[in-house]
């Protein structure tokens, strides 16, 4: 099954739901015959598309709204912080092609700030899963939640076999490690999953676990880490700030912990358009890059301990 196959076993079992579109069917094409009236597609109108869907979402519908995550989290911010976040509207937005996903498309069509941005409206939901078994895992309990929600839409094929339990805010937990704990979410799952392999082949203890929601975020999985680890490693296709690294930030702060965090994503730059592996090569992302910049990393905190 994949996600459209899936949304539309969702959306034909309850007659609340309205699947939209701004000119984005890629995901979704062969929906519109099933739904009739119950599919829209605005076109390239991303900020009238929102406020049709809270205008509906009104009237007691559930909109599932699609859209390339750029124009959606950037273009129409203001309407979803205001037509969706004031009202705590339940409308679910699915924003294609995210963070590295945007491959060849340069830095107008990347979203590298989107969680940032939705994060930072109260009430809403992140949901960025790390492959399509991943997104449909946790797809039912996201579009039935009363929350407004944000999908970083993902349909990569799965390097694992995920935890089919799935809560909000709840993290899923590959592996436990002593030494380092890679916390990861999205795309950057498989090369992250490669680079544990790469460092457990160097003898050393490595945790893995994919966050699966960045907000709400599973605080209690984070901090357990944190204590119980020398090591923390963020890897992220998104900006650092704003990101999973200012979450973990923030969340510290709060919390009175410290820690030795070593985080992977982009610093105050876009990234150079390509194929997404040349892009994971560019930009030092790739499992083996990630795994190597880690044990130079460790290795030089081993020496200062020593001293």
């Amino acid at each position: 099954m994949n996600y459209e196959e899936l949304l539309k076993e969702i959306v034909l079992s309850d007659e609340r739901f309205v699947v939209m579109t701004a000119e984005n069917r890629s995901a979704i094409r062969n929906i519109p015959e099933c739904l009739g009236e119950r599919f829209i597609d605005v076109g390239i109108a991303e900020q009238s598309m929102i406020g049709i869907a809270a205008g509906l979402a009104l009237r007691g519908r559930i909109p599932v709204v699609h859209a390339l995550s750029a124009f959606l989290t950037m273009r129409a911010f203001e309407f979803i912080r205001t037509d969706i976040g004031i009202a705590g509207l339940p409308i679910k937005l699915v924003g294609a092609f995210p963070g590295f996903l945007s491959e060849a498309n340069g830095p107008t069509h990347q979203a590298i700030e989107d969680i940032a941005l939705m994060r930072g409206i109260p009430s809403m939901n992140v949901f960025c899963p790390s492959d399509e078994e991943d997104m449909l895992i946790g797809l039912e309990t996201i579009l039935k939640s009363p929350r407004p929600s944000y999908i970083r839409f993902n349909d990569l094929e799965s390097s694992v076999k995920h935890d089919n339990v799935f809560h909000t805010g709840r993290a899923e937990i590959l592996s436990e490690g002593e030494d380092i704990t890679i916390l990861t979410y999205g795309t950057l799952f498989r090369e992250a999953n490669r680079a544990m392999r790469l460092l457990e082949a160097e003898g050393k203890s490595v945790g893995l676990i994919n966050l699966r929601t960045l907000k709400p975020i599973d605080e209690e999985t984070i901090i357990n880490a944190a204590m119980q680890t020398s090591l923390l490693v963020t890897v992220e296709d998104h900006f650092l700030a704003g990101g999973l690294f200012s979450i973990l930030g923030e969340m510290f702060l709060r919390h009175n912990v410290t820690c030795r965090v070593l985080p992977f994503g982009l610093d105050e730059r876009w990234f150079r358009p390509a194929m997404l592996q040349d892009i994971l090569e560019c930009e030092g992302l790739t499992g083996e890059k990630i795994a190597d910049k880690i044990l130079k990393e460790s290795e030089k905190y081993a020496e200062y301990i020593k001293v």
